[in-house]
This record gives C-alpha cells, structure tokens and sequence, in this order.
C-alpha cells in the first residue's frame, strides 16, 4: 500500500464517517436516545476504517503482514482523530510530517 492509496483510504473514510454519522444522530434524535456526538463519531470512524480496510485488502488481494497491520492501525487511529478533529488538521499535520523528512 502506497501512501497515495493510504490518504485515499482516510478521505473515504472520513467523508463516509461524516455522512453515517450524521444519518444515526438523525436516527437517535427520532428515537429520543441520548448520545454524545464525537463518541458516536469516534465509533463510526473506527468501524468504516476497518470495513475499508479489509474491502482494500480482499479487492487487491493483499497478504495480511507488518506493513499491511501497521497501515491499518494508522488508518483507524487517523480516522479516529479525523472525527473527533476535523480532516484538515489531520491532513495538515501529516504535511507538516512529510515536509521535515
């Protein structure tokens, strides 16, 4: 997985957190159920970062190894900040990353 593909990867994620997240307050807020928002958006980031990553991994048919392991935690714990932060912090600090190396 390149770091192309990986950035893919976090925007999809992050704009379909956005988009079901909204959708499932919609749905609590009719079945007057308490939330807490980021909470909610945190979960919904984690479970769309997993779903996405293994999609990724069976549709180029990947073998599960380190690296493959490595970038999918990084995928959910950046999803997971996306929600609770905004995308483009997340995406300004790994600029910001790229641009000392």
């Amino acid at each position: 997985m390149s770091m192309e593909i990986f950035l893919l990867g976090l925007l999809v994620v992050s704009t379909l957190t956005g988009l079901c997240t909204e959708s499932i307050k919609i749905w609590l807020t009719e079945q007057h159920k308490k939330y807490h928002a980021n909470v909610l958006a945190g979960y919904v980031a984690l479970a769309l970062s997993v779903a996405v990553g293994v999609a990724y991994i069976i549709l180029t048919g990947s073998a599960i190894n380190a690296q493959m392991a490595v970038y999918l935690i990084a995928l959910m714990l950046l999803s997971w900040l996306s929600a609770m932060v905004g995308y483009d912090k997340v995406i300004q600090a790994i600029s910001q990353f790229k641009r000392t190396k």
